[in-house]
């Protein structure tokens, strides 16, 4: 049985204003019924609207003290990265134990999170991001970032839309036409697609920017005009085409025409990552300024850091006369279809890395590889280590 003699834990979230959770009742069941013991805090699927009844009746055992889950598993299963309990007045890094394995999103090059990977190497704990995992055909099943980025893209468009004082469609009215939004969505992979899909859904003028050609095309398809960001596709693509990290030459050109278009936009969103990289910065402070009063800037690349230089992390701020909204947890408010994924997602990942009740951190395995951050005590994961200066 292929998780025989493991205990798994899933802790409720305790990320302000996050309702996910790691497991839902179905796979519960799949790992039970693969010889896993699976520990679920009381009330960790409340938010998603999972219930203790229903977890127990997958085969989970409830427990009501968090730090007992933490002492008597093997594996924690987590949707975000482990942070400061304030009820038990302590990190829960602090609440594992030596050889645990931790699988969640942990966003290690992200500045604010550079302490906590540091603590998650001194404790010895065996950390793996789901952030990391390779967009290739067998990890298909496993990528929680393109699920998560899913829903981020749409929610975060719905965020603009609420937060913009504008309509975003036209509005023809008894006294005159009011002309669309406008709108540019900088990134369109996963989550900028899906922005540029629901803004085109709300009637805005969509316009669209990556540094990839083959990106840039995807998001004319969906009938956004496309801003040329005059990058090489050479220096711009990477391997499995990802965006790679750009010279400082030439994010500089890309900073520079993005400022020369921010001032005739009223909505930017901001989804362009680099995997395993901090977020490139290529919305400076000085296009903030140049942009009209109460333009919206939606920055969901906060989670590493952040597109925007003045990007407050969890934060809605209004600087320079523009709204900025920095949400860390898009996908959470809307936990039961991202949980669903989310799920499903981990317990796919999970599965591939154990085999026959033993956890296998094979480096030869691309998907290992790639998300593997802290082992026996040691950082390994090649975007913390540049960040941190310590590569």
């Amino acid at each position: 049985m292929k998780f025989k003699g493991l205990t798994i834990g899933i802790p409720k979230e305790i990320m302000k204003g996050e309702r996910r959770v790691a497991a839902i009742p179905d796979t519960v069941r799949k790992l039970v019924a693969e010889g896993a013991t699976v520990l679920v805090e009381k009330g960790a699927g409340k938010g998603s609207y999972f219930s203790d009844e229903d977890y127990e009746g997958a085969g989970a055992k409830l427990v009501g003290d968090v730090e007992e889950l933490f002492g008597e598993s093997d594996i924690i299963l987590k949707v975000k990265e482990p942070l400061f309990n304030e009820d038990k007045g302590k990190h829960e890094v602090e609440m594992m134990k030596r050889g645990q394995h931790l699988i969640s999103f942990l966003h290690p090059a992200a500045p604010s999170n550079h302490g906590m990977i540091k603590d998650l190497a001194r404790f010895g704990i065996n950390s793996l991001t789901l952030d990391g995992i390779p967009r290739i055909s067998r990890a298909q099943s496993m990528d929680a970032l393109t699920s998560m980025s899913t829903v981020a893209g749409y929610k975060g468009m719905i965020m603009a839309a609420n937060t913009l004082p504008k309509f975003l469609p036209m509005i023809g009215t008894a006294v005159g036409m009011i002309k669309p939004a406008q709108v540019l969505v900088v990134g369109t992979g996963i989550a900028g697609l899906q922005a540029v899909a629901t803004a085109k859904r709300l009637g805005a003028a969509v316009h669209a920017a990556d540094i990839r050609p083959d990106a840039c095309e995807q998001g004319k398809s969906l009938g956004a005009k496309l801003v040329d960001l005059g990058i090489p596709p050479e220096i711009a693509v990477g391997e499995g085409g990802y965006a790679k990290k750009l010279p400082d030459e030439w994010l500089f050109k890309e900073r520079e025409v993005l400022r020369g278009v921010a001032p005739r936009m009223d909505v930017l969103f901001l989804s362009a990552l680099i995997p395993g990289k901090r977020a490139p910065v290529i919305i400076t402070e000085d296009t903030v300024k140049s942009m009209q009063p109460g333009s919206t800037i939606v920055d969901i690349a906060i989670d590493q850091g952040g597109n925007c230089e003045i990007t407050e992390p969890g934060n809605i701020v209004e600087k320079h006369g523009v709204n900025i909204i920095g949400i860390l947890n898009i996908p959470g408010t809307i936990p039961t279809s991202s949980t669903w994924m989310f799920a499903n997602n981990i317990y796919h990942y999970l599965a591939n890395l154990v085999e026959d009740g033993t956890i296998q951190l094979d480096t030869a395995d691309e998907i290992v590889a790639s998300s593997l951050v802290t082992r026996d005590g040691e950082l390994v994961h090649a975007g913390a280590l540049e960040a941190m200066g310590l590569a």
